[in-house]
């Protein structure tokens, strides 16, 4: 039997029931939401599970959503089963002023530098990881550069002009 995402919906919702939401499918792709307390559960049921079988970590990235307020930041889990050939996308929801999400690298060792990277890049603290440092950005940097809490450029400036570049 192949492995279809109704299945795979099935399954969660069966074990999960409403913590477990938002599904949608895009691109042949299973999407859904989890509650940030339930993503290593969710991880280890879809690891775990003989029909599910995915046990390959594609990416963890960060999203910053600045407008949704008390859900500004999310990980984004890709997982692929190889046997199958078919890949699902979680998310984990989780707000600036709290930014902790519990660790994949316990499951995935590939997680590990993945979730430095949206660490250094977004500020999630990944509850239990073993090295939870910056890789990229220098120690000192004071602030997380991907977060959109900046201006795209400085309305000071007086040395453009716009008319340059088509706003005038």
């Amino acid at each position: 039997m192949a492995l279809t995402n109704e299945h795979i919906q099935h399954r969660l919702t069966e074990k999960f029931g409403d913590l477990v939401s938002n599904f949608s499918v895009l691109y042949d792709m299973l999407s859904f939401e989890v509650s940030t307390d339930q993503n290593l559960k969710v991880l280890q049921f879809l690891y775990d599970e003989a029909d599910l079988n995915f046990q390959f970590l594609t990416d963890v990235c960060g999203v910053n959503f600045p407008d949704q307020i008390g859900r500004e930041l999310a990980v984004v889990y890709h997982l692929h089963n190889l046997q199958d050939n078919v890949r699902i996308r979680f998310k984990v929801f989780t707000s600036i002023a709290s930014p902790d999400v519990y660790t994949a690298s316990k499951l995935f060792s590939a997680a590990n530098w993945m979730e430095r990277e949206t660490y250094d890049f977004y500020g999630i603290n990944f509850i239990g990881h073993s090295n939870l440092k910056r890789i990229l950005n220098v120690d000192e940097m004071d602030y997380f550069p991907l977060r959109k809490e900046y201006p795209l450029e400085d309305q000071t400036r007086i040395d453009k002009d716009d008319q340059m570049f088509g706003r005038g």
